[in-house]
């Protein structure tokens, strides 16, 4: 098992960084709208820079003048199972164990771009849950 966390960013706009522990280091997707529990409902990832594993428990407030500045704060955070794929391949599916995410999600990228995803909850036990963003 390795960890996941997500981080709710009030920087120049509110949005969701989720990240997943792989090759030591978290790697990172910007969600502007937020994770959903709803499989019908995708989100737009955008991946963004890679984190120390160290930036997982981090919460405080960038400050300005940095890139980020604003506040960070841990709006979920847990342990996650790899189903299949890899981020070469453009399709990461996973199982979440947190707080408030849990099930099975898949991360596929969009084709012919650069840096997007789409982030989606799989239809499962947990799928339609309310969380609060």
């Amino acid at each position: 098992m390795a960890i996941f966390v997500v981080h709710k960013h009030y920087a120049r706009h509110l949005h969701f960084d989720f990240r997943l522990e792989m090759d030591g280091v978290l790697k990172s997707w910007a969600v502007p709208k937020g994770p959903s529990m709803n499989p019908s409902i995708k989100r737009l990832a955008i991946m963004v820079e890679d984190h120390d594993l160290n930036y997982g428990s981090f919460e405080g407030t960038i400050p300005e003048g940095y890139y980020g500045a604003g506040a960070v704060v841990i709006w979920d955070k847990g342990t996650y199972k790899l189903l299949d794929g890899s981020i070469n391949s453009g399709r990461i599916e996973f199982e979440l164990k947190g707080k408030k995410l849990k099930g099975i999600f898949v991360l596929i990228k969009m084709k012919d771009k650069d840096k997007e995803w789409l982030l989606i909850k799989k239809r499962d036990e947990h799928a339609g849950l309310v969380i609060d963003l």
